[in-house]
């Protein structure tokens, strides 16, 4: 390759040539931000000219150049590798400028158009010096050409084109008038540009992807689409037009990508993850000597499919009713990671291999699998890895619905079967789980079953979700609570283990009316509504305990009705992962908090009486000791397992920040609800949460109100946290600590506050984003009160997350750690997890290792969960 610096008018001056910007390049982007930037640096050029003073020109960029295919001894032809932004965007200036004088000064005109933008004895498309990709080619033609055509109208270009005019109106106000000829100079002769000229020998390519393969100036779509049109040199231009153009026009630049990450997902390549899309799909292609013709091939299988993709975008493009329920349900629930299994059953649906009724059917698989699941409390964080595997394990030795079926089923799918979720139904805080829109489309679900003969339009009705027996429970609410406690359970115990499960919930409009009011007043408004439910509800005469368990029995019935059951003996979920819930929000209780055994077991949907046998016989349960009466008390049957450290109780308890009141009870201030538990591992749709519970408590806001109100308050919560980390902390551990956040934010995590009266924490998160359903903290920070902050390692916590369940990821994870210099952690069983002091943050040498660590953590964890 050649390299030189030259000034725009050297480049294009001179005999006829052409520069043209190949298919694979992206369109015409820059904003009116770059525009500003390039007009400033113009009229400083400008006016140096007519100032007369000799300067520095200014510097452009680049411009990588290749012989065309097309190319002729007598013109020139030239590939723009790299550059066409800037090459674009001064020929719309310089067409602009023409225009703009073309009444007053029609020679200086034409002399504009024959010098830098046409190819005066040329016709067609060679009579453009530059010829734009193909999709911005017509526009930019337009105003080439002039006068200006109704194509011409909007996009890009026509965004830059007009900007210029704009500018030389104002540079010619009579008050400060600008030489416009000089404005033109200062274009072609004062911005510098390097010209880099590539030999037709030199891999095109390669340059290309040099250039483009770093940083994020590109996506993965783009660089993929770069490499195809690159080794169609003969096809490429009615492939473009025909497959390519219209597919692009119809799909975002991300929806392409991900139908280009569906096509090798459908074509058995059920590893690959979206970000190694490019590099995935280049290897198969170089395997082996690969055609146009194999290539057109794959395009045209892509534009087929974008067909198909479009109605998973847009579920009301489907034809069939059953399907098109199916899709529009499965969009509301936002089930983008199912798009593998749906896109396979749309396929072979078009291929013949099933009719629309299996099409349906197969889809009520897919929707039963993720609602029963949801119900269930089964962790979403393994089922991109699930339906990425269905093209590639779809048995082919049965139809194709009854082998998405059999496959769902299988071992370690965790599908829940009817007798669980009858149990869940009953039992578990519904309110809970999920997201809001996926537990309203559950009971939206349930009200559509009773196939009422005028049923509500969900689409319009402004309907959100109402506890019937309400949050935030009046004395006539307790009294008949009161009734039917059993074993000593206290009423405010039995209201905190019904309030938000299935049973007790229901749809309605009027959520403020009902509010808190006794059952008797809810019943008039229910009685009203246009929901079957709500009217059942409302005949019956008393809304306590055992009607919320009637009514979630009948629920359940429904539910299974609908959301079809796995098969039997293929495999069943393991019914251990509601301990390991427990013990995972145990591991992550804050310095400085307790729950209740009532709590805990309202937040898995259990019994206090279990709770505390589990944990009385289950060892190495982190913060166990944590879990205290509702009083706030020691259990009187609270014994240390054999495998337990041990020792007094209440000074472990005080040594993590627990504070006694004078009767010696935990302070109830620093009690942790089962609402906030649900928090603390994102169970809980805290701000949607937040905005239904107001009504209901007409300005009575409860404990469980500022938490979460705390939660979504960010800025607050993170204004805390360092007032205290400053309190007892140096400037240099503030400004560490600053730094860190800064580098975790930049290896794509997020810092979650968590903050009330009485302690602050600051949890390093994964997986709000980049993989919805998982989320994961390896190392909180936590302020002082009163010492020195310190950084706690979620070793325990970390061993119920893949792939961390492997005692030597973990290991490893702390070995990285202990290299900092002044930190020594050990794995203590039971005990603790280790910390250090956020001071030794202060060395910038330990402050990089952390950073290497976290991104070490950070790989491995993303890589578990597409691998």
């Amino acid at each position: 390759m050649q390299a030189k610096e030259t000034l725009f008018a050297d480049l294009v001056q001179g005999r006829a040539q052409q520069f043209q910007v190949p298919l694979y390049q992206r369109t015409y982007s820059w904003t009116e931000k770059q525009l500003r930037q390039l007009w400033t640096d113009i009229l400083e050029q400008a006016e140096l000219l007519e100032s007369g003073e000799k300067a520095s020109t200014h510097f452009l960029g680049s411009v990588v150049l290749a012989p065309s295919p097309q190319n002729e001894a007598t013109f020139p032809r030239w590939l723009v590798v790299d550059g066409q932004q800037r090459l674009t965007t001064l020929s719309l200036a310089l067409a602009a400028i023409r225009d703009h004088i073309a009444d007053g000064q029609p020679d200086e005109a034409e002399r504009i158009d024959e010098e830098y933008l046409i190819n005066k004895r040329k016709n067609g498309s060679d009579r453009f010096r530059l010829l734009p990709t193909q999709a911005d080619r017509a526009q930019f033609a337009a105003f080439v050409r002039g006068p200006l055509s109704e194509q011409a109208v909007g996009g890009a270009v026509a965004a830059a084109y007009g900007f210029f005019r704009r500018k030389l109106v104002e540079a010619a106000d009579p008050a400060a008038p600008q030489d416009v000829l000089r404005i033109e100079e200062a274009i072609t002769s004062r911005l510098t540009l390097v010209a880099v000229t590539a030999e037709r020998a030199d891999n095109v390519h390669r340059i290309f992807e040099s250039l483009n393969n770093t940083g994020l100036k590109l996506s993965q779509a783009d660089l993929l689409r770069n490499y195809l049109f690159m080794r169609l040199p003969t096809r490429g231009e009615r492939i473009y037009e025909t497959y390519w153009l219209p597919l692009q026009d119809s799909l975002s630049n991300d929806e392409l990508e991900q139908l280009m990450w569906l096509q090798l997902v459908l074509d058995g390549d059920d590893r690959v993850r979206r970000q190694d899309l490019y590099a995935a799909q280049q290897q198969r292609f170089e395997r082996g000597e690969v055609s146009e013709a194999e290539i057109e091939a794959y395009i045209r299988e892509l534009y087929r499919r974008g067909a198909l993709f479009r109605r998973l975008l847009h579920p009301e493009k489907e034809a069939n009713k059953a399907v098109r329920a199916h899709l529009h349900r499965l969009d509301t629930w936002q089930a983008q990671v199912t798009y593998p299994a749906l896109l396979l059953l749309l396929d072979r649906r078009e291929r013949g291999e099933l009719d629309s009724t299996d099409t349906a059917r197969a889809m009520s698989y897919i929707e039963s699998f993720l609602v029963r699941r949801m119900m269930c409390r089964v962790p979403t964080n393994n089922l991109n890895r699930i339906f990425q595997a269905v093209p590639g394990q779809l048995p082919l030795d049965m139809p194709v619905a009854d082998g998405l079926h059999q496959l769902l089923s299988a071992e370690n799918r965790f599908w829940p079967d009817d007798d669980e979720l009858r149990n869940k139904v009953r039992t578990a805080p519904f309110y809970k789980f999920g997201r809001g829109h996926q537990r309203k489309m559950v009971l939206q679900r349930l009200e559509e079953s009773y196939e009422h003969p005028e049923p509500v339009d969900f689409a319009t009705a402004q309907l959100t979700i109402e506890h019937v027996m309400p949050q935030s429970p009046g004395d006539e609410w307790l009294r008949m609570l009161s009734e039917d406690v059993v074993d000593g359970e206290s009423a405010e115990d039995l209201h905190s283990r019904l309030q938000h499960t299935l049973g007790n919930l229901t749809l309605t409009a009027v959520n403020a009316e009902l509010s808190n009011h006794p059952f008797e007043r809810k019943q008039g408004l229910l009685q009203g509504s246009h929901l079957e439910m709500n009217r059942r509800i409302a005949t019956t005469e008393r809304w306590s305990a055992d009607e919320i368990r009637a009514r979630a029995d009948e629920l359940a019935d429904r539910a299974i009705a609908l959301w079809p059951a796995p098969l039997r003996g293929v495999g069943r979920a393991e019914r251990s992962r509601d301990w390991n819930l427990a013990h995972q929000v145990l591991a992550a209780l804050p310095h400085g908090t307790w729950t209740s055994y009532g709590d805990l077991a309202a937040f898995i949907g259990s019994g206090a009486q279990a709770v505390g046998s589990h944990l009385a016989n289950t060892p190495g349960v982190a913060n166990a000791y944590r879990v205290l009466t509702s009083e706030g008390k020691v259990s009187d049957g609270f014994r240390w397992t054999p495998q337990d450290v041990g020792g007094d109780v209440r000074a472990r308890l005080s040594a993590d920040g627990v504070r006694f009141t004078t009767n010696g009870a935990a302070d109830p201030a620093q009690r942790l609800s089962a609402d906030e538990l649900a928090s603390l591992v994102g169970e809980a749709d805290g701000e949607e949460d937040a905005a239904q519970r107001a009504p209901e408590s007409q300005g009575e806001e409860t404990r469980a109100d500022r938490f979460y109100a705390q939660l979504v308050a960010e800025n607050s919560d993170e204004r805390r946290f360092f007032r205290r980390l400053a309190a007892h902390d140096s400037p240099e551990t503030v400004d560490a600590v600053r730094a860190l956040f800064a580098h975790w934010e930049e290896l794509g995590g997020s810092v979650r506050w968590v903050g009330n009266d009485t302690m602050s924490s600051a949890f390093l998160t994964l997986g709000e984003t980049s993989a919805p359903g998982r989320l994961i903290s390896p190392i909180s920070l936590m302020p002082g009160g009163g010492w020195v902050g310190s950084a706690h390692v979620a070793f325990r916590l970390l061993a119920v997350h893949e792939p961390f369940t492997d005692h030597a990821l973990r290991a490893e994870f702390l070995r990285r750690l202990n290299e900092l210099e002044g930190v020594d952690l050990q794995e203590r069983k039971p005990g603790p997890d280790p910390s250090f002091q956020l001071s030794v943050l202060e060395n910038d040498r330990n402050r990089e290792l952390l950073v290497e660590t976290l991104t070490w953590f950070r790989d491995r964890w993303e890589g578990w969960g597409t691998d």
